[in-house]
């Protein structure tokens, strides 16, 4: 069995996915029980979030895990304000969606990421996008940042022509 998007949904007021995220060879080096531990795990806090009335879920050492054979990852629709570390070691991934989140800062993990084709940052608060570390990585082909308070020297920088499209508010 080839897995190739993983999709997590929303998590009401949590800052960032946390530490505990692994990433695993593939999805196939990973046992069924340890996979059912960590829907365990995360069943449980979200159960004791709502039954405690909490605006925040910790999802801390729930052993989530991400497989390095991922080709797209969806983390659209949380309030997520950094990327575990696990994320730049995906050395497959082609496709990031991070919308509509609550980046303020660009995550930087991803310029690392050489396979990567599209990023989805839209709706996020980022003010300064690393255009240069973006233009050195040599799969980019598309980077929407829309719906961001880009700075006038980024949005400036923004307008110059690039190897990779680019999606922003400044269009017209």
């Amino acid at each position: 069995m080839t897995m190739t998007v993983v999709k997590v949904g929303t998590v009401d007021q949590d800052s960032e996915l946390p530490g505990c995220v692994t990433v695993a060879p593939s999805l196939g080096t990973v046992t069924a029980e340890e996979m059912a531990e960590a829907v365990a795990n995360v069943a449980r806090r979200i159960n004791a979030t709502v039954e405690e009335g909490k605006d925040t879920l910790d999802l801390s050492n729930c052993k989530l895990i991400l497989s390095q054979t991922l080709r797209e990852l969806d983390l659209q629709g949380n309030v997520l304000t950094k990327l575990p570390d696990a994320v730049g070691e995906m050395e497959h991934l082609t496709s990031i969606n991070l919308a509509n989140n609550s980046f303020s800062i660009f995550p930087d993990k991803l310029t690392e990421i050489a396979t990567l084709e599209r990023i989805n940052l839209e709706g996020n608060s980022i003010t300064e996008i690393p255009v240069e570390k973006l233009s050195a990585m040599p799969a980019l082909k598309w980077l929407n940042v829309r719906s961001n308070p880009l700075d006038s020297n980024t949005q400036s920088v923004l307008q110059s022509p690039h190897k990779f499209d680019i999606l922003s508010t400044t269009e017209s």
